[in-house]
């Protein structure tokens, strides 16, 4: 009979299990694990104060310079004083130019022409009259069409200097072509021997124009220029 022994490798073995490492509590954390969280904390509390540091650090910007400047001297004051006076004869200089002007006008445009009955004819259609002119001789043309446009020259130089809110050039043509109109307007119904033209009012408004780039603009803009902070009393 032979002795049955035990094999030890093919006995049944119980696989281990690990304990389970002890939990350890917040007391419990190493002082390198503090020390470790209390630097990322203080690390987080510089990043925190860092955009504060650096506002303050910023330049506050300077607050503007509203003082009035040096207080004008004598010569600036007499200077000022001579350009007051200068620009008020100037202006009644000009105003007494509108009122002749004004008359002239009247005498030139609204004095009846008893000769010119049944020659004369209305024109409404803008260009009309001035092909008419080419067909005059030279002489005759020139005074047409070169009379129409000096007699709107005064407009657009003396309008500027007694209005000094009249500046631009759409203010000047817009008002001396009603007055201009007007004239016209005049003419075909209680003149007797004129007609309407509106070719007239378009050579008295380009003679405004004209009369406002070349003189009245200058001379509006030196004459009521603002008034210079030295001068300032």
């Amino acid at each position: 009979m032979t002795d049955q022994t035990a094999d030890p490798a093919g006995a049944e073995h119980t696989p281990e299990v690990p304990a389970p490492a002890p939990r350890t509590s917040p007391e419990s954390t190493p002082t390198a694990t503090g020390t470790s969280t209390t630097t990322t904390g203080s690390t987080e509390t510089a990043m925190a104060s860092a955009p504060v540091a650096s506002a303050a650090a910023e330049p506050s910007p300077k607050p503007r310079d509203r003082s009035p400047g040096p207080p004008p001297t004598t010569g600036d004051r007499v200077r000022y004083a001579l350009f007051l006076l200068l620009r008020a004869v100037a202006m009644l200089a000009a105003f007494v130019a509108m009122v002749a002007f004004a008359v002239s006008l009247a005498q030139l445009t609204l004095t009846p022409v008893p000769g010119a009955v049944g020659e004369t004819h209305a024109n409404l259609r803008p260009g009309w009259s001035l092909r008419l002119y080419l067909d005059f001789p030279a002489r005759d043309a020139l005074r047409q069409v070169g009379g129409n446009i000096v007699l709107g020259v005064p407009f657009g130089v003396l309008l500027p200097i007694l209005f000094p809110g009249v500046r631009g050039f759409i203010k000047v043509s817009l008002i001396t072509a009603l007055v201009m109109l007007a004239v016209e307007l005049a003419q075909g119904t209680i003149v007797t021997g004129r007609a309407f033209d509106i070719d007239d009012v378009i050579l008295n408004t380009t003679g405004a124009l004209l009369g406002f780039f070349l003189i009245g603009r200058r001379i509006s803009r030196g004459l009521h220029r603002r008034r210079p902070r030295s001068a300032a009393s």
